[in-house]
């Protein structure tokens, strides 16, 4: 009796000491370190204009005008919804998934003004994972380079500029994929330009 008495303290024990540190002191450590070494990041990578939150670096918002740069297609919800967040869960041989595919590619090509047989690159036509990555291919913002000049009255070299300064190349040179374009910042860099460069004749 005295054993399993002294067992069950010895559980209990354990388990406010383990609760506190781990529930506790760990996340409080975990939280203070992020703030100090990387506050915006440990905050959601927020982005603000005129003092107003617009959204985040890290979440793609639907851009659908001429004179924007368009993000990924997405499943998650009704405009890039980050409560909805999911892919669609279609597999390679579904037909909605190639009705869809099919549709996005004709969509694509004709607001870019492409030829009917011009290639579109993948991840023009077809939504990641969660839905929201705020990023697309280098491709994919270089095809819709004349549409936003031709809308925006810009050069298509400044364009040309302002994408490469979007672009965001992977962490140490190789993780996380290809250099991806973060569309929101692109967006809100040209707003700031706004039209007073001409485009070329």
């Amino acid at each position: 009796m005295k054993t399993l008495v002294k067992e069950l303290w010895t559980l209990v024990v354990s388990t406010i000491v383990l609760g506190v540190l781990l529930c506790g002191l760990y996340p409080v450590v975990v939280w203070g370190l992020s703030q100090l070494i990387f506050p915006h990041q440990a905050n959601g990578s927020l982005i603000e204009k005129n003092g107003e939150i617009i959204g985040s670096e890290k979440l793609a918002q639907g851009f659908s005008g001429a004179k924007y740069f368009h993000p990924r297609p997405s499943q998650a919800g009704v405009g890039y919804n980050g409560v909805s967040s999911a892919g669609s869960n279609l597999g390679p041989t579904s037909r909605k998934l190639m009705d869809s595919i099919k549709a996005n590619i004709e969509a694509y090509r004709q607001e870019n003004n492409l030829p009917t047989d011009a290639a579109v690159p993948v991840d023009a036509v077809t939504s990641s994972g969660s839905g929201l990555d705020p990023h697309i291919s280098l491709s994919n913002a270089k095809l819709q380079i004349p549409r936003v000049a031709k809308e925006r009255h810009l050069s298509e070299k400044i364009l040309l500029e302002q994408v490469e300064k979007a672009t965001e190349k992977p962490l140490l040179g190789f993780i996380g994929g290809d250099p991806g374009v973060n569309v929101l910042k692109l967006n809100l860099a040209l707003d700031g330009i706004g039209g007073k460069e001409t485009a070329n004749p």
